[in-house]
């Protein structure tokens, strides 16, 4: 299975440039699947029904997000409702909408197949939530590789290396892809673990990178600088620059064969995997 995985969408500018540079993957990749974190999509925080419409009718298959997941307050409802689009797993029980997504494939090489997106959020410098290991240990333990789904990619957003590395080594050998997002900057240690398991850091952000982590520099600078807040955070509005990681995994285990890092548009050096 070919898994196309894009970080986390900032903001107009990241919207922009997915839906533009999609296509041109598609064509050279032909991705079995396509998941993005969508969950900066609408003004840098959060995504809306319209957003994870876009999205999809682009072809993205499932969306997962993080912490901005409820900041908009309209998108209740589309997590109730839209099963593919995802928060993460650990969120307290009662909390709209779900943490994983079991989605069968509509690509005609491999229609029907399962992929099993696990979506769930770190604790470490970050908010309080349920144990993000023991809610992956339920996903895998209810849903196995190569028995009920025929590839699974986890998707940890945190803020720690520390504890995105510490799940990798966790699933390794029983997910097809550990990846992590929220650090908006794309990792170069893109690795298949001793398990089998392909395994990035951080996915990086789609994004305008003459930024500070996406939003435009004068606001996180002055409060960096003067240490007192000036006005929001906005989105930088420049091309960005679509990051993400291409995945093959072996169709009889479910584990990876290989992960390249997919870098293009906008201003970091450009990374593009053959098929």
């Amino acid at each position: 299975m070919r898994i196309l995985f894009l970080g986390d969408i900032v903001g107009r500018s990241g919207r922009t440039g997915v839906l533009a540079h999609l296509p041109a993957l598609r064509e050279r990749l032909d991705p079995h699947a396509i998941v993005v974190n969508g969950e900066n999509a609408a003004g840098g925080f959060g995504i809306t029904a319209r957003i994870a419409g876009e999205l999809f009718d682009a072809g993205v298959d499932v969306i997962t997000t993080g912490n901005h997941a409820f900041d908009q307050r309209c998108s209740l409802s589309c997590f109730a409702e839209e099963r593919r689009l995802l928060r993460p797993l650990n969120f307290p029980a009662g909390t709209p909408g779900r943490g994983q997504c079991l989605h069968l494939l509509t690509h005609p090489e491999m229609e029907g197949a399962r992929l099993l997106v696990v979506n769930v959020m770190g604790r470490v410098f970050m908010e309080p939530l349920d144990d993000p290991f023991a809610s992956v240990e339920g996903a895998l333990g209810a849903c196995p590789l190569g028995e009920e789904a025929d590839a699974i990619l986890i998707d940890i957003h945190a803020e720690a290396t520390s504890e995105k590395m510490a799940m990798g080594h966790f699933a390794d050998g029983r997910a097809s892809l550990v990846i992590g997002t929220h650090s908006h900057v794309p990792t170069a240690d893109a690795q298949v673990l001793s398990g089998g398991t392909a395994y990035q850091t951080d996915a990086g952000a789609c994004a305008d990178y003459d930024s500070v982590i996406g939003m435009e520099k004068d606001e996180p600078l002055a409060r960096f600088t003067r240490k007192m807040p000036g006005g929001r955070f906005q989105p930088a509005e420049g091309e960005a620059s679509v990051c993400g990681a291409f995945v093959e995994t072996d169709d009889a285990t479910g584990l990876a064969r290989r992960i390249e890092p997919v870098r293009i548009g906008g201003r970091l050096t450009p990374a593009l995997p053959e098929r």
